[in-house]
């Protein structure tokens, strides 16, 4: 088995955007310097949370004898630290999250997307580097979070810690699941399912948004409403009957 990487390619991409910033510290001393602060892998979300005040800490470590010195103005490091946070990344494939509001789709349902670029269906469970969680309803799909999967892989049971990434998701798509990973994700309460070709997110999810008027059993069950075979039985009773 492979070893985790250090850091997602996101993060990896604002960490030599910033190194630049910085006078043109030496990235590979750079990223030594911060896996030491932080715990790995380095991830986008913990490069947001750096501060000003960290950064100059962390240049000012042992590691500046190795071309990560603190030379560096502060206007310098607050340009860093914006590129910590994704402003301003060219190259940058992670995609932008849509506010949500718990409530504001009434009637929608939460769905999981394993990904690795931009907002493509094209991961396995297992490897995946993220996933897209939106928010599905009938007149709408809103990308509403991005979840790094990378600081999974260090949790002693990997399969049980990315299930529990989206456990708040009805559905999960994938391009592949092995049967024990399945269980787990089922365990959690989501229902996976396997698209092995992959394709864009969105294409998938419509595909999907147009059976949520009247959803097959299986998404019935999801959803928590009456299945549409069932809901068509129900109409044609009388109504003492149903």
């Amino acid at each position: 088995m492979s070893e985790p990487p250090l850091a997602s390619r996101e993060a990896a991409l604002r960490i030599a955007h910033a190194a630049r910033a910085l006078n043109g510290l030496d990235v590979r001393a750079f990223v030594g310097a911060l896996a030491e602060r932080y715990d790995l892998p380095l991830t986008e979300a913990k490069l947001a949370a750096v501060t000003v005040e960290e950064l100059r800490d962390i240049l000012a470590g042992r590691h500046a004898e190795a071309n990560c010195a603190v030379g560096v103005e502060l206007a310098q490091l607050k340009a860093a630290i914006a590129l910590f946070q994704g402003q301003g990344v060219s190259g940058s494939d992670l995609p932008a999250i849509e506010p949500y509001t718990e409530g504001e789709l009434p009637h929608s349902i939460r769905v999981g997307v394993a990904s690795n670029r931009g907002e493509a269906l094209d991961g396995h469970f297992g490897s995946c580097e993220r996933f897209l969680i939106y928010q599905v309803a009938r007149e709408r799909i809103k990308l509403i979070d991005v979840r790094s999967a990378l600081e999974a892989d260090h949790a002693e049971d990997k399969n049980a810690a990315r299930a529990a990434l989206v456990r708040d998701c009805q559905i999960l798509y994938l391009q592949s699941i092995g049967g024990p990973a399945a269980a787990k994700v089922v365990r959690a309460g989501v229902h996976p399912i396997k698209v092995p070709q992959g394709g864009a997110a969105r294409a998938v999810l419509a595909r999907l948004q147009a059976q949520l008027d009247a959803p097959p059993p299986w998404l019935a069950r999801r959803m928590g409403v009456p299945a549409a075979s069932l809901s068509r039985f129900a109409a044609s009773l009388a109504p003492e009957e149903a």
